[in-house]
């Protein structure tokens, strides 16, 4: 029974991470994008967003309770883990610490950005545009979102990967092989969309 609720825990935090967590990571990302043409084109994606029908309880439902779930139970998985890269070093063993790390980072980086938006907009605060040129204005904060947004879309991509293998989609060493390189250019491409919105906030 227990091995039972624990395979089912591994599906469903695998599922969580990709349906809805990491879809909402690629729709913040390219929100967050529209900086690049200005405040004005930021300020009014914010706004759509805000006119969001029941957006609490949609923001409950599909972001923070799926992410605390997975972080969670994630957080379980990586102080379960037996780590052998300096027995082995295989790529895979190397990924597979690096997808725990990350998702360390990723927990503060989430829970401070929420901290710094979200929460900050209960308390009274508007978000938009300068908000976040504010937050971005301090060196440090730079060098913190950085590292944030690289160990975020980190996670989510080689998370990528093991919901393949999880799921039972790519079986073979070649295909597996294929999905390495897929996710790697996920990697890329996605931190490139990150870093380049970041920027725009930089003034």
């Amino acid at each position: 029974m227990a091995k039972g609720h624990s395979f089912l825990n591994h599906k469903l935090h695998s599922f969580l991470g990709l349906f809805p967590i990491g879809l909402y990571l690629l729709f913040h990302l390219t929100a967050n994008y529209q900086a690049t043409r200005g405040p004005e084109a930021f300020n009014q994606v914010v706004g759509m967003i805000e006119h969001v029908p029941f957006l609490l309880a949609v923001e409950f439902i599909f972001i923070y309770i799926p992410i605390l779930f997975h972080a969670v139970y994630g957080i379980y998985i990586a102080f379960q883990a037996k780590h052998n890269v300096g027995n082995f070093g295989h790529f895979r063993n190397h990924m597979f610490l690096w997808q725990r790390l990350t998702g360390i980072i990723t927990l503060i980086f989430i829970a401070w950005h929420v901290y710094e938006t979200r929460i900050q907009k209960a308390l009274g605060a508007e978000v938009n545009f300068d908000m976040m040129a504010n937050i971005l204005s301090d060196p440090l904060m730079v060098v913190f979102y950085t590292i944030g947004i690289l160990s975020t879309v980190f996670h989510f991509s080689n998370g990528l990967w093991s919901f393949l293998v999880h799921w039972g989609i790519t079986v073979g060493p070649r295909s597996q092989r294929f999905a390495t390189y897929l996710t790697m250019g996920i990697f890329v491409i996605v931190s490139l969309i990150g870093l380049r919105a970041m920027s725009a906030f930089i003034l």
